[in-house]
This record gives structure tokens, C-alpha cells and sequence, in this order.
């Protein structure tokens, strides 16, 4: 290895050694209590610390890195105080996720570090996200981002080289390819030669380096960043290097050849670089020892401090209470001017006021841009607000999910489109791993509207017709909302874009341009969690949402001497329980009806609620509509027999006789 430079001084030698060397006593004391007992796991980078410290060493500090599980010298050349990184690995309250998250699970505002999950992939995507926040602000900066050789087959990371090579965004991707993926050697996992030239296909610089040789890392990685900032743009990096323990700890080295183990511990980036250091007199075997002894002193009094601290205690209270972020939500009364909105053009215009109100926040959809959607409701936003606002997103919808959770941690609000909610299957992965878990894992918001154009009743079929919430009720984190009136959408819409909580907007196709309402003209909010009692009655309440709020107004019709309620649930996710619970004591007999298949729908939730907290007040078994359980039919007869609307007659009249 070359460790030569004419632009490295004395001191930045220094420091880089120093850098180098402290993850690696870290490392191996590590080892030591793993062996013990003391902590539970551990992923090695022995062999790997000179991409990590060469990557962060080179980036300004006020600039974002993501890294993963192998990546100790990222945080440490950062300067987290090592107790609470100790505290983190033994799932102590000074650590960063309250006990919740394991190892480097875990981000942090204060250093600019973003930590993974364990699904890998979407981080790339996040990298993303807090780039184009930069970008949309004017701001000089770059963000870097690690994966491995194994996560470069996940979708995610095509994904997001792609909308970073599209959108121009000053991301430095760096693969640390390490020769295994867990066991798998590479030449199972892909078959070009180098992962750089994976870069080719986006269009995207890339360029291959020495993952052992600090020297050409930092200053390779500082001339690109120095680049970037001026001319902002993606680059690949592929660092070569080895995994020279097991994937972690437990798992052993026995799949690795003797002899490769070998060659790559005679290229250690630590011996090879100091060996240089003091060979060129840079280095003083009383200097090598003097910051060793500095290094361990500070490892031995970080540990005691994790270790005196007392095993994290919680609360039920707590715990729940920190699912999703408090904040003091915004309280607008709605204006007496109103006008005539279909249910369309009030999403339009609550989305046209949000951009208003948040002047940095982001819309990303497919064919959102020019061509207005295809549902038209962000027609002419482009003109009004810019295409860096209103951004066509090319069909990735998992890469681009994450994108909107980058741009919430680097402090932008997004929308995303889908196109049809049926699609959100592609972009799921992000929605229920990150988005939903991420403040209750390390108090960081998902600042992110989801907006789900669903539901059957236009002829559409079985892709283009689910009315899928209960994908999203399941999921803790989530908010979900789904209205059944024009106001009820604009009011909602407008509260779901000022909660830093991550948003599920269920919006009604079949509803869009049959449904009119006169609707305030000015920017006004409406509580989330709020059910809306639409008509009272004695004799049975029917409880529902979204599409089936209508059909229950039309058969309450046939039945106007019967004194029926109408409850609109209006939020799924939370739910008022407390307007179900006084349905259920003014009627004594529930009609639970949904758009939805009935098993594992929310109804079924809401029956068993209804019976264990309520089972006094009833006065016949709780009934269930729902459609068939089968996919969503094209043709209009079949999705008549379907949807649930023609069997609602029947069962009212079975309730009244019970």
C-alpha cells in the first residue's frame, strides 16, 4: 500500500492513525465481554475500519452518514461519547433508543449519523431524501451512505441510484464489498466484475478503492465530496475489502478458505498504515503507545459508566406513549364561505393550501408533475409551485418512500402519490419497518402523508381496486385515515400534513367525482381520531367508513321509521372508541360494514372491542358486512355481487327482527 501524499500534513496523518486505532481497540474489547456474556451480539469490521474513518474523516461534520452495522469508526470518528454508544449495546436508557433498538439500530440528530435496519436496503433511499432537502435549499453539502456487496441485488439499491442519478442528487454511495454476504462468497451473489459497474446502467461516476488504504480513501472520497458540493450528482464507490471475522460473532469464519483469511490480514489497514507512520518518523512507538493507553483508559471509564448504570425500567404508559411523536396539532375553524368541491377538488384544494402553508414541503407521485396525476388533482401545481416541489418519481415506490423519510429527517414534510393504493405493496417495506417504527425506536419523526387512491365500484379489477387499510391498522406508528365526504377530506388532509406522525390517506376513487358537498373555501383542520355521528338512532347503530358511509345513508332511507344511526369512523387509526362505545349504549344492536374482505379487516377489531368492553349493552350479536372473500372482479356484474352494499339491506332486517 501507498500512503504517500503531498497534501496530507503531519497532524492529519496523525489523527487519521488515531481514528483508525480506536475503533479497533474498541473492537476488541468488545470481543472480550461478548465472550462473557455482556453483551449480546456483535458485528466485526476488523479489517474494514479505513472505510469508515475515511469516508466520515473527509465529510464536513454538519453532513449526513448512514452507515451499517460494521461501521464503529463512523461513529466513533464523530465523537459520540463512547458510554452512550456502550449503553446502547447493553440496552441502557444513556444509550439512544431507550432499550428499544439493538447495536447501530439507531440515528442521531446531534452527530448526523442515520442509523440501518436490518432490512438494509431502504437507507439508500433515505440517503436520498436528506440529499434532495439540501439540494431543494441551496445548501452545499453531500451525504453518504453505506451498504454491502449483499444488499447492492436488493431492489432498494437500484431503486435509489436511480432517482439520485435522475433528480441530480450529491450522494455518495459506498459499498464495502467484504467478499461475503453472511456465507454467500460474491461470485453467488452477481456476476459482473466490479459492483462500480453497476453504475454504468444509471448513468452514475463511479470509481473503485482501496478499502484497506486510509490515505487513498479519505483523500479519494474528500476530492469527490469537494466536487459534489459544487456540482451536485451521485457517485458509486466500490470499496474493496475483506471480512476477516464472521458475519457476526456467532456465526464463525469456517465457510472462508485458511489461506484467504491469510492474505487479507497481511493487507490490515491499521499494521500497514502504522508501520508507514513510523517509518517516516510520523509515528513514535512512545506516540503509539501514549494514544493506546489514551484510547483504553477512556474505553475502561465509558464501560464502568454503562455498566453502573441500572437496567432500563418502562412503563406501559410510556412506552405506548411514545408510538408516536406529541405535538400541539393545528386548530383552524372553518370559514362560513363555502362553495360547491367534489370530493376531488377538495383534496386538490387542501393539498394546494398545504404547499401554501409549508413552503419547502415536497409532492412526489408518478406523472404528478405536468400531467396533473392520474386523477388530475395536482393539475397545475408545477406552474404554481415549481417542479423541485412537485416532483415525477419514475416507478419505485419502495426507493421513494424512503426518499420522503429522508426528507423528513433533514426537516422537510412530503406527500407521496400512489398512483392506485394497490401498488403500495412495492413500497410496503419502508412504510411498516421504518416510517411506523422509527420514533419509538430513536424519537425521530416520519413527517410523510401517504395518499392511497382505492377502492372498487369503477370496473377497475383486481390491480387497481383493493381498499387495502388493514394492511396499515395492523401496523403501530401509523396513522390511518379514510373520509367519505369532500369536507371531511379537505379538514383531515390539512391536519394529516401538520402531524409530524407518518399519515395513510385512504381517498376513494369511486367517490372522487360522484360526491359534492359545499366545502369552506379557507384553510381549516379537522382532529384526527374524531369519528362523525352522520344521523342518530335508537334501534341499531352502523358503523363504518369511506364507501360504505354512503350506502348506509341510502338504506337508512328504506328504512325511516327504524331510528338507525350512521357512525363515520373518518380515522381508522387511532380510533374513537369513545363514539362507538356511546353507539352501542344509545342503540344496543351494531352493523359493522366495510368496503374490505371481512377477514382480518378492521371490523373485526372494532366486534371484538365492541363485545369485551360493551358485551352489557348489547342486545343482539354484533353482524358484519363485508365483501367476498375473493380478489376485486372486473366485470361490473361480478363486482356488483362483490362489494357488500346489495346484502346491507338484508342483514338491517335481520338486526331489527332479532
Amino acid at each position: 500500500m501507498q500512503f504517500d501524499s503531498t497534501q496530507l500534513s503531519h497532524d492529519q496523518y496523525l489523527g487519521l492513525y488515531y481514528n483508525l486505532l480506536k475503533p479497533r481497540l474498541i473492537e476488541n474489547k468488545m470481543l472480550v465481554l461478548l465472550r462473557q456474556g455482556k453483551i449480546s451480539k456483535w458485528f466485526s469490521g476488523i479489517g474494514q475500519e479505513a472505510i469508515s474513518v475515511g469516508v466520515c474523516a473527509a465529510l464536513h461534520e454538519d453532513e449526513y452518514i448512514l452507515p451499517m452495522h460494521r461501521n464503529l469508526g463512523v461513529f466513533t470518528t464523530r465523537n459520540i461519547p463512547l458510554h452512550r454508544l456502550f449503553a446502547q449495546w447493553q440496552g441502557k436508557a444513556s444509550g439512544f433508543t431507550k432499550g428499544r433498538d439493538r447495536s447501530f439500530h439507531f440515528g442521531t440528530q446531534d452527530y448526523k449519523i442515520i442509523g440501518m435496519i436490518s432490512h438494509l436496503g431502504p437507507q439508500l433511499g433515505v440517503a436520498d431524501g436528506i440529499a434532495l432537502a439540501h439540494k431543494n435549499r441551496n445548501e452545499a453539502k453531500v451525504t453518504a451512505v453505506f451498504t454491502g456487496e449483499g444488499a447492492t441485488s436488493e431492489g432498494d439499491f437500484h431503486e435509489a441510484l436511480n432517482i439520485a442519478a435522475v433528480w441530480d442528487l450529491p450522494v455518495i454511495f459506498c459499498i464495502e464489498n467484504n467478499g461475503y454476504g453472511l456465507s454467500t462468497p460474491t461470485m453467488e451473489q452477481f456476476r459482473c466484475e466490479h459492483l462500480a459497474n453497476k453504475g454504468v446502467g444509471y448513468g452514475i461516476e463511479s470509481h473503485i478503492i482501496d478499502g484497506n488504504n486510509i490515505v487513498e480513501v479519505f483523500e479519494k472520497v474528500g476530492e469527490l465530496a469537494e466536487e459534489m458540493r459544487k456540482n451536485p450528482r451521485p457517485v458509486l464507490l466500490e470499496f474493496k475489502t475483506f471480512r476477516r471475522r464472521g458475519h457476526e460473532e456467532a456465526s464463525g469464519t469456517k465457510y472462508v478458505p485458511q489461506e484467504l483469511i491469510d492474505a487479507w490480514k497481511e493487507k490490515d489497514p491499521i499494521k500497514n498504515f502504522e508501520d508507514f507512520l513510523l517509518a517516516e518518523n510520523i509515528l513514535s512507538p512512545e506516540e503509539k503507545s501514549r494514544l493506546t493507553n489514551e484510547i483504553n483508559k477512556e474505553i475502561k471509564e465509558a464501560l464502568s459508566l454503562a455498566n453502573a448504570e441500572e437496567a432500563i425500567e418502562s412503563s406501559i404508559e410510556i412506552e405506548l406513549a411514545d408510538v408516536y411523536r406529541t405535538h400541539d396539532p393545528l386548530t383552524i375553524e372553518a370559514s362560513a364561505k363555502k362553495r360547491e368541491m367534489r370530493f376531488i377538488d377538495a383534496i386538490s384544494d387542501g393539498l394546494r393550501q398545504g404547499m401554501q402553508r409549508y413552503p419547502d414541503m415536497v409532492i412526489m407521485g408518478q406523472d404528478i408533475a405536468e400531467y396533473g396525476g392520474v386523477f388530475k388533482i395536482t393539475e397545475g401545481f408545477v406552474e404554481e409551485f415549481g417542479k423541485d416541489r412537485v416532483r415525477n418519481t419514475p416507478i419505485c415506490e419502495s426507493a421513494v418512500v424512503s426518499t420522503a423519510m429522508g426528507l423528513s429527517i433533514n426537516g422537510t414534510k412530503s406527500v407521496v402519490e400512489f398512483q392506485f393504493a394497490d401498488f403500495v405493496s412495492t413500497g410496503f417495506n419502508p412504510i411498516v419497518n421504518y416510517l411506523a417504527k422509527v420514533h419509538y425506536r430513536w424519537n425521530e419523526p416520519a413527517d410523510v402523508v401517504l395518499r392511497m387512491p382505492c377502492g372498487a365500484g369503477v370496473g377497475a379489477g383486481p390491480f387497481h381496486s383493493q381498499t387495502n387499510e388493514a394492511w396499515f391498522t395492523k401496523t403501530p406508528g401509523l396513522k390511518v385515515i379514510y373520509p367519505a365526504f369532500p369536507s371531511d377530506a379537505k379538514g383531515l388532509l390539512l391536519s394529516a400534513l401538520d402531524d409530524p406522525n407518518p399519515v395513510v390517506f385512504f381517498e376513494h376513487k369511486a367517490l372522487y367525482r360522484s360526491i359534492r358537498e359545499e366545502v369552506p373555501v379557507n384553510e381549516y383542520t379537522i382532529p384526527i381520531g374524531k369519528a362523525n355521528l352522520l344521523h342518530e338512532g335508537t334501534k341499531i347503530g352502523i358503523i363504518t367508513y369511506g364507501a360504505g358511509v354512503h350506502w348506509a345513508l341510502e338504506v337508512i332511507h328504506q328504512f325511516a321509521d327504524s331510528s338507525i344511526a350512521v357512525l363515520d369512523l373518518r380515522s381508522l387509526s387511532p380510533l374513537d372508541y369513545e363514539a362507538i362505545i356511546s353507539l352501542v349504549k344509545a342503540t344496543g344492536k351494531i352493523l359493522l360494514l366495510q368496503e374490505d374482505t371481512m377477514f382480518g379487516g378492521i371490523i373485526s377489531d372494532i366486534s371484538a372491542f365492541i363485545a369485551q368492553e360493551c358485551f352489557e349493552f348489547l342486545d343482539a350479536p354484533i353482524s358484519r358486512v363485508a365483501s367476498l372473500e375473493t380478489p376485486v372482479p372486473f366485470a361490473s356484474n361480478l363486482e356488483k355481487q362483490f362489494l357488500p352494499k346489495d346484502r346491507l339491506v338484508s342483514e338491517v332486517e335481520k338486526l331489527l327482527k332479532y
